[in-house]
C-alpha cells in the first residue's frame, strides 16, 4: 500500500463535497476516478496532494497514511522558472537528481578502487539501485523518446519558452511530469491537447509505467485501456470496482439490478407477512403467529432500496424539420487552409451517413468545417450541399463565447415567438433547471455554454449537423446522452471529435487528416483501428482514398490530366474485400455455435444453481443476437455477389 485515506470527509463551511471516503493505491496499479463534473474529483487530488485538508468529524478515525519517501507528482505542480531558457533546458532539470546521484557514485566509485571501505561501499550500493530505480542508466534515451512522441523536433528543442502557445506550453509541462517518474502519477485529463497518435503512444506508456498512475478523464476509451481499478464518485460518496471502464460499467448494472430484486423481493415477503398480520390481528387463537411474524419482520436486516444511476443528462428529441435529398455533400478538389494550404479533400457524403473527421492537430480539421459553413474562404476547388440541405454548425468556439444576457434570454432572443413555458421546458432538457436560466452567459462553465449552443442549434431542427468537438468540456454522462440523440437522429452529421469511444459509437465512415494529406475511409472506427492501428499514422489502403495539398509541381505536372480513379471504387477489389467479410462471418457463426453448444451441456450441469443458469441464459442470449447479426450480414453480403 503506497497511500490510503480511510474514513475521510472534506467539507468547506456547510457544505460536504466528499463523505466517509475509502481510497487506497496499492503497488502498480492504474487507478481511474470518475464522475459527474463537480462531484469532487479535483477536490480528492488536492486532498492527495496535501493542498486542502481531510475534515475529521465526529471522531471517527478519519485519517491519511502514506509510505514513506512516497513522491507524487501532478501536472499543475511543474512549472517554469525561465522563460527564457530552452525547451530542452527546460526539460532536462528533471535529471537533476540522477546526475547528481551520477556524479556522487562515479566519486565513491574512484574512492572504493583505491581503499574499499564499507561505507562507501554501502552508499554505493544504495545509490545505485536508486539510481537504477530512477532510470539513470536510460534517462537520455527517454528524453528522445517522449520529447518526440509529444511531437517536438529537434529545431523546438532549441527555442526559448516564451515561443510556445499555451497547448504546446502544457505538452512541455507533461513531458517534464513523466520523466521526473513519481512514484504516484496524478493526471487530470491528461488526454486534452494531445491528438490520436500521441493518446494511443500514451496509453502504452502508462499501461506498462512501472509505478502507480491515478487518472481523471472523461475519454472511456483512454480508461478501458489503461485503467484496472475505478473508483467512481457520486453523490459525495466513493466506491471502488476492479477492471477497466467497461467492467466498471457493467458491474454497477449489476450490483444495481442484484440489489433491486434482492429489495423487492423483501418488500414483496415484507407485505405478504403484514397481510397475515392484518388478517388474523384480532382472531384470538392466532395472536401468537402474528407477534412472531412481527419479530420476523422486526428481525430482517432490512435492504435499502438502491439508489437509481445519477444519469442526469440533457434529453432532446432532434427530429429535421425537412428532409434532404440523398446526395448531402460533395467535395471536388477542395484545397483548405488560412495563408497556406492545409489538406485537398475530396468525397461525398449522403443522407444519414454520420461520418467523423480526425487526425492531428493543425491539420485542417477545424478549418475545413470553417470552409463548409463560409467562415473562412477556400484556396480552391469546389463543394456543394444537396437539395433542402439545412445546416446546424457547433463550433468549438462556442464554449467560449461571452454574453451579458441571462440563460433564459440568451435562448428566447433566437426564438421569440414562443412562450416562456416552452423556453423552459428545452433549457431544462439541457440541465438549465429552476433558477439556472437566469445565470449570466459569461459566468456559465465551459460545459453549459455547450449545452446551451447544443440547445439553440437543435431547436432549429436541422437535417446536416457540422460539429466541430461537441463534446469537449462534457461529462462522461452528457457524452452518452449526446452518442444516444446522435444515433437516433435520422439527418446526417459530419463532425470533428478526438473522442475515440464517442466516434466509435457514431461515426460509419472517416475522414483521416494526417501531414500526409486527408484521406476517406468508408467504415467505422473499429474497422480502421483494425487495419491502421489506434496511435500510427495512417497507410494509403485499398479502402482509403489519400489526398494531399499540392506543391506547385505537383500542380503543374497534373494541369490538364483527369483525377486519378478512387481507389475504393474498384470494382474487382470491393468484391475481394466481400469475399474476405463473409468468409469472416462464417468463422464468426461457427464459434458461435460451437460456443453454444458448450452453454447448452453448461445448462443440465447447473440445473439447480439459478444464479449460475442466469448467468448463462444471458451468455446465450448474447451469442444468440450477435450470430442473428452476422447471418443477417452474410446473407446481405453474400446477395451481392
Amino acid at each position: 500500500m503506497l497511500y490510503q485515506i480511510t474514513n475521510g470527509t472534506v467539507a468547506f463551511g456547510d457544505k460536504v463535497v466528499l463523505d466517509a471516503i475509502n481510497f487506497e493505491v496499492r503497488n502498480t496499479e492504474k487507478i481511474a476516478v470518475i464522475g459527474r463534473n463537480g462531484c469532487g474529483k479535483s477536490t480528492l487530488l488536492n486532498l492527495i496532494l496535501g493542498e486542502i485538508p481531510l475534515t475529521r468529524s465526529d471522531g471517527d478515525g478519519a485519517s491519511i497514511a502514506k509510505t514513506g519517501g512516497v513522491t507524487i507528482g501532478c501536472l499543475k505542480q511543474m512549472t517554469f522558472d525561465d522563460e527564457h531558457v530552452t525547451l530542452a533546458e527546460e526539460i532536462k532539470k528533471v535529471f537533476q537528481p540522477i546526475l547528481a546521484m551520477k556524479a556522487r557514485m562515479e566519486t565513491l566509485l574512484a574512492a572504493i578502487e583505491k581503499d574499499a571501505k564499507d561505507s562507501d561501499v554501502a552508499e554505493y550500493s544504495a545509490l545505485e539501485e536508486r539510481f537504477t530505480y530512477l532510470g539513470g542508466y536510460r534517462y537520455e534515451k527517454d528524453y528522445e523518446l517522449i520529447v518526440k512522441r509529444f511531437g517536438f523536433t529537434p529545431e523546438d528543442e532549441k527555442k526559448q519558452l516564451t515561443e510556445f502557445s499555451g497547448g504546446q506550453r502544457t505538452k512541455i509541462a507533461f513531458v517534464k511530469l513523466l520523466l521526473s517518474k513519481p512514484d504516484i502519477l496524478l493526471l487530470d485529463e491528461p488526454t486534452n491537447h494531445l491528438d490520436i497518435s500521441t493518446i494511443g503512444w500514451l496509453e502504452g506508456y502508462l499501461k506498462e509505467y512501472p509505478r502507480a498512475v491515478i487518472l481523471v478523464s472523461h475519454d472511456r476509451m483512454f480508461l478501458d485501456r489503461v485503467a484496472d481499478v475505478v473508483y467512481e464518485i457520486e453523490r459525495g460518496h466513493m466506491k471502488r470496482y476492479p477492471g477497466n471502464y467497461t467492467n466498471f460499467m457493467a458491474r454497477k448494472r449489476e450490483d444495481y439490478d442484484k440489489q433491486l430484486k434482492a429489495y423487492e423481493a423483501q418488500q414483496k415477503e415484507i407485505a405478504r407477512l403484514m397481510e397475515l398480520v392484518e388478517r388474523f390481528k384480532n382472531t384470538p387463537t392466532k395472536v401468537a403467529m402474528t407477534r412472531s411474524k412481527l419479530k420476523a419482520i422486526e428481525h430482517m436486516e432490512k435492504i435499502e432500496k438502491p439508489e437509481s444511476f445519477d444519469d442526469r443528462a440533457f434529453f432532446s428529441s432532434l427530429v429535421p424539420e425537412k428532409e434532404s435529398g440523398n446526395d448531402v455533400l460533395q467535395v471536388q478538389n477542395l484545397v483548405v487552409g488560412y495563408d497556406k494550404p492545409l489538406a485537398k479533400v475530396n468525397f461525398e457524403q449522403k443522407k444519414g451517413q454520420k461520418i467523423a473527421i480526425i487526425g492531428g492537430n493543425g491539420l485542417g480539421k477545424s478549418t475545413f468545417l470553417k470552409t463548409l459553413v463560409s467562415v473562412i474562404k477556400k484556396h480552391s476547388g469546389t463543394f456543394s450541399f444537396g437539395y433542402n440541405v439545412e445546416i446546424g454548425y457547433f463550433d468549438q468556439q462556442m464554449a467560449r463565447y461571452e454574453s451579458d444576457k441571462s440563460v433564459i434570454d440568451e435562448f428566447w432572443d433566437e426564438y421569440p415567438t414562443m412562450t416562456e413555458t416552452q423556453v423552459r421546458n428545452i433549457l431544462g432538457g439541457f440541465l438549465f433547471r429552476g433558477d439556472d436560466v437566469f445565470k449570466n452567459v459569461n459566468n456559465l462553465s465551459g460545459g453549459e455554454k455547450v449545452r446551451l449552443a447544443l440547445a439553440k442549434i437543435f431547436e432549429a431542427r436541422p437535417n446536416f449537423l457540422l460539429l466541430d468537438e461537441p463534446t469537449n468540456h462534457m461529462d462522461i454522462v452528457g457524452k452518452e446522452a449526446l452518442e444516444s440523440l446522435l444515433k437516433n437522429y435520422e439527418g446526417t452529421v459530419l463532425f470533428v471529435s478526438h473522442d475515440r469511444y464517442f466516434v466509435r459509437e457514431i461515426a460509419d465512415a472517416l475522414l483521416v487528416f494526417t501531414e500526409e494529406g486527408a484521406m476517406y475511409y468508408p467504415f467505422d472506427y473499429t474497422e480502421y483501428e483494425r487495419n491502421y492501428g489506434s496511435g500510427e499514422k495512417a497507410k494509403t489502403g485499398d479502402d482509403a482514398l489519400r489526398l494531399h495539398a499540392p506543391s506547385a509541381d505537383e500542380a503543374e505536372e497534373k494541369k490538364g490530366k483527369p483525377d486519378a480513379a478512387k481507389n475504393y471504387n474498384n470494382p474487382g477489389k470491393e468484391r475481394a474485400k466481400r469475399e474476405r467479410r463473409i468468409a469472416k462471418l462464417e468463422e464468426l457463426i461457427e464459434a458461435g455455435e460451437e460456443r453454444l453448444a458448450a452453454l447448452n451441456d453448461e445448462l443440465v450441469a447447473n440445473a439447480t444453481d439459478y444464479g449460475k443458469l442466469a448467468e448463462i441464459q444471458k451468455e446465450i442470449d448474447q451469442i444468440n443476437a450477435q450470430n442473428d447479426a452476422y447471418m443477417e450480414e452474410w446473407e446481405k453480403l453474400s446477395e451481392e455477389e
